[in-house]
């Protein structure tokens, strides 16, 4: 950390600065990130390269809406500072863009006031995707804070039965006096065995938390760690899927073509042999200004997956149908997708690349991302 100001509410720090460390340090002084992705484990500086966004996009849009300046070393070799006032092209093509116009070497972006470290919390059971969909939309007109948990695996009258789960940050007299810690961390230590997490196994552990909650809805106070960061609890988690490994695919669908492209999106996933071990779905809002950034008005579903022979095929599938729908994949994510998707997906992309080339005339700043999907 360089710097904090408590009038403007501006922290500036390397780039390299953990949301870990910031969790640790500022919601006890009443602070926090007006954005947090769902894992703490990541480096201020990949926040504002992936825009990362939140349970709250709906109301409070992505981290790049928050950031204040950047300084950046670019291709050249040069270090610049950039805002929304200087070199305002550069800033806007880096938030989102995946580090592909230089490294992030220094961050000033804004903290918002909390008024304690919990968490008011309302978990509601929901019987089928249709239902999550609707059910999301509601609640995202009431809580600042929304997402749902969907089994993938459910099939009949139960398919995309779920979880929803709504947040505010609580007042001091709802909460108690004393600062949450963040929770034992349980670690995997070794690499599943593939029959380990299997669909049945995962099927069953799904029907289970299903039925967890014997209320339909149920209110808590929890610790915002608990709340933000469930999976951080697990260390090493992703050994889970064992030595094959798994990718995620996320991608918004715009609200304009309504509720069944999500259902259509799931139907897909499981026809072309997919199997979704989680699946997680949020409520979008305005779209932002990076030139790359991911969210706009619409539904997120973000679809976890272990990786067989037949993952690229459910990917190009996957993708077929979101842009038949207009919408968008998000790069933070991305492992598979094709160029020629990718193009018709994202119309601002040629501005995007007129930027790059602009700040990185020789293409020396690149990724194994960048030369798939851009061929440099």
């Amino acid at each position: 950390m360089i710097d904090f100001d408590p009038g403007t509410l501006t922290l500036t720090a390397e780039a390299g600065l953990s949301l870990d460390t910031i969790c640790r340090q500022f919601p006890v002084r009443g602070y926090f990130v007006p954005v947090s992705p769902g894992t703490r484990f990541v480096t201020l500086g990949g926040m504002v390269a992936a825009d990362v966004h939140g349970k709250n996009h709906h109301s409070a849009g992505t981290i790049g809406a928050y950031v204040r300046s950047l300084r950046i070393r670019v291709g050249t070799g040069d270090v610049v500072s950039c805002s929304r006032t200087q070199h305002a092209d550069l800033f806007w093509a880096t938030v989102g863009g995946m580090g592909l116009t230089g490294h992030i070497l220094e961050v000033s972006v804004r903290l918002d006031p909390v008024p304690s470290p919990w968490i008011i919390e309302e978990r509601r059971r929901v019987d089928d995707i249709d239902e999550m969909v609707a059910a999301l939309a509601d609640a995202s007109a009431r809580w600042p804070m929304t997402a749902g948990w969907i089994d993938g695996l459910a099939d009949g009258a139960a398919f995309g039965r779920g979880m929803l789960y709504c947040g505010r940050w609580a007042e001091p007299q709802e909460s108690p006096s004393h600062a949450p810690l963040p929770g034992r961390t349980v670690n995997v230590p070794l690499d599943a065995p593939d029959a380990l997490l299997s669909s049945f196994t995962v099927g069953r552990f799904n029907w289970l938390t299903a039925r967890r909650q014997r209320r339909r809805v149920a209110r808590h106070t929890i610790p915002f760690w608990q709340f933000f960061y469930p999976l951080d609890s697990v260390g090493h988690w992703h050994r889970l899927y064992g030595k094959r490994g798994f990718v995620q695919y996320q991608c918004v669908l715009p609200s304009e073509v309504g509720v069944t492209p999500a259902r259509r999106l799931l139907e897909t996933l499981r026809r072309l042999g997919g199997s979704p071990f989680l699946c997680v779905i949020k409520d979008c809002g305005e779209e932002g200004n990076g030139l790359l950034s991911f969210p706009r008005p619409g539904v997120s579903l973000a679809i976890d997956m272990p990786v067989d022979g037949r993952t690229q095929a459910v990917i190009d599938g996957l993708n077929d149908l979101v842009i038949e729908n207009g919408g968008r994949i998000y790069l933070a994510k991305d492992a598979l997708t094709r160029p020629e998707h990718f193009r018709r997906m994202e119309p601002r992309l040629e501005r995007f690349l007129a930027v790059r080339r602009a700040w990185d005339p020789e293409g020396r700043i690149r990724s194994a991302q960048s030369q798939r999907l851009y061929g440099w």
